[in-house]
Order: structure tokens, then sequence, then C-alpha cells
């Protein structure tokens, strides 16, 4: 009796959770892109069990055609082909239909890059910024830390204070799929985090003697989490921007992230110690900074070697505009 295909994709997703360590959100989300496609199969009275190559590209034809994102058709493409590859390991099918089958890519869009001085600028905004000195301590703990660290923003506001106990050299830092990371703090940081750990502490006893709960969190909040939301970080971040002089559409705390990787590596750190520290799987996820690193340095080359374009039409400006 033939396996029914929604038991194809709860066993298929049930071993990534196990084997591979794959979050909650990548597993909803290839469930729903493997039952967009039991459906197609289903109007044409196939299954997972006996659609042919022709029909998986078939079925991403009718994708391209429905519109959506060439990101979106890649992640539904790499949601069947590990599908079949796990079901070719597990003998539900003795070939793999989709093995060969080239996806459409993603579109490669450069991160925005804050430079050094923009970074100080929101730093110091965030020193400035909150209407008590435990909200600027707050602040400022957050933005050292972001920066000093890369972590993703959801790492950041859910940190346990444990993390960050005895003046810490380095964090640990618990990433995508539950997987644990070391990285390094920078002296303002740990700074910041000292401080930001006195006021916090003086206020999470007083709560205590008052006979309320004490938070486990670093930055605790009345949020139904615990702890600081992603979307307050959020607002919190373009108030900095706004107080600092720094375009606010540039700024996200993903951002603050991707300077932290470019500024390292202008700086000449190791591509592989960046990737450790912000926890990427693969290196070649980590390789877009190089990219964008060689984009800036063109950029500048562009607007102000003497031999420029840019560089020309601003020399002959200026010989205009004195009258020669």
């Amino acid at each position: 009796m033939p396996t029914p295909t929604s038991h194809w994709i709860s066993t298929f997703l049930e071993a990534q959770a196990a084997e591979q360590g794959a979050a909650t959100n990548t597993q909803l989300a290839y469930g729903r892109d493997l039952k967009d496609f039991d459906h197609w199969l289903a109007r044409r009275d196939r299954d997972f069990s006996d659609a042919t190559r022709a029909e998986v590209e078939a079925y991403l034809v009718h994708c391209s055609d429905s519109g959506l994102a060439r990101s979106t058709r890649a992640r539904r493409l790499s949601a069947i082909k590990q599908l079949y590859r796990f079901a070719f390991e597990e003998g539900l099918r003795s070939d793999n239909p989709a093995i060969q089958i080239a996806g459409p890519g993603q579109d490669k869009r450069l991160p925005k890059v804050l430079a050094v001085e923009e970074v100080d600028r929101l730093l110091e905004a965030a020193r400035n910024s909150g209407r008590a000195p435990e909200d600027r301590q707050r602040n400022t703990c957050l933005m050292e830390l972001l920066y000093a660290t890369g972590m993703r923003v959801s790492e950041l506001v859910s940190l346990p204070v444990s993390a960050a106990r005895g003046d810490p050299r380095l964090l640990l830092v618990l990433g995508k799929g539950g997987k644990e990371r070391m990285v390094p703090l920078s002296p303002p940081a740990r700074e910041a985090l000292a401080e930001w750990l006195t006021s916090r502490d003086a206020r999470e006893e007083t709560a205590r003697l008052a006979g309320r709960p004490v938070s486990r969190f670093l930055f605790p909040s009345r949020s139904a989490a615990g702890h600081l939301t992603r979307h307050r970080f959020y607002l919190l971040i373009k108030e900095f921007a706004a107080a600092g002089g720094v375009d606010p559409a540039k700024v996200t705390p993903h951002t603050l992230r991707h300077a932290f990787a470019t500024h390292l590596l202008a700086g000449g750190a190791d591509l592989r110690a960046i990737q450790t520290m912000l926890g990427h799987a693969d290196v070649a996820t980590t390789e877009i900074y190089t990219h964008v690193l060689e984009h800036r340095l063109a950029e500048l080359v562009h607007d102000h070697h003497p031999l420029s374009d840019t560089a020309l039409r601003r020399s002959s400006g200026n010989i205009s505009s004195d009258g020669q």
C-alpha cells in the first residue's frame, strides 16, 4: 500500500528537526512549500511517489508564471530536492527526480552598509537616548553588544542574564537551530554591559523584595516573552538614527550586523572567523561581505581618484565656478 503523501512530509520534517536542527520557522516554510507541490500534483492525479523530473520542472514553471519571487521559487525547489533525497535514502523511492534540476538562484542584492562614522553617531545617540539613566544604560548596552558581536536581533533581545555574568570576554549565544557559539566582546561592550548589569540587578532586586518574579533575561520587559521585543528594539534603533543624524531608512538591527562583518573584514579579519561569529552554517553566506567591501572600494575609487570621471567632473565644475 502506498505511503500517504502527508506522511512523507511529516516524516521528512521530523528528520530535518532531529538530524539537522532545523528551526521551527524553516520547518513551517518547508511544510507549506511541499503541501503546495502535493496539491499541484494531486490535480494531475500524481503524487510524490510517481512524480517525474519533467513534472517537478513543470511545477517550477507554474510557480514562476504565478509571479512568485525568485527567492521563493528557490526555497520551494530546495524543499523538493531535500524531500526526494530523504525519500531515496529511506527507500521510499528508488530514484531522485529532482537531483539534476538547477534552481533559479537568488537575487544578488548587497546589504546596505553603514560607515564607521555613522555607527559612531548611532552609538553616541544611544548613550543620550532615554528618559532615565537606566534607559540610557540599557540602550548603550544594546547597541554596543550588537555592533561588537554581530548578533541577530532575536539573539540579542533574548540573551539570558547568566550569559553576561563575571565580566565575560566571550559571550555564549544561542543561534538558529539551537546551535551555540562564542563571540568575543570589545572593551566598550564589556564596559556598557557591566554598567547595565548593575542597574538591571538593582531594579530586579527591588522587584524581588516587592514579591514580583525575577527575570532570567538580560533585557527584561513586560512583554509576553518576558524580554525586550524585536519590534521595540527596531523602533529604538530608528530613534537613535534620527537623533544621530543618520538616515533612518538605512538603519535596522540587521544593518548593524552587516556593519560588524564588513568593518571586521575591512580591518583584515579572517573570513572563517567572521563566519563563526555570525553563526553562518556555510562560509558562502559570509562571502557576501567580500562583495560589499569590493563594491565600497570601487565606489571610493570612482568618487575620489583624480583620474576618475566623477572626480574630473567635480574638478571641471570647480574651475568653472571660479570663473577660469
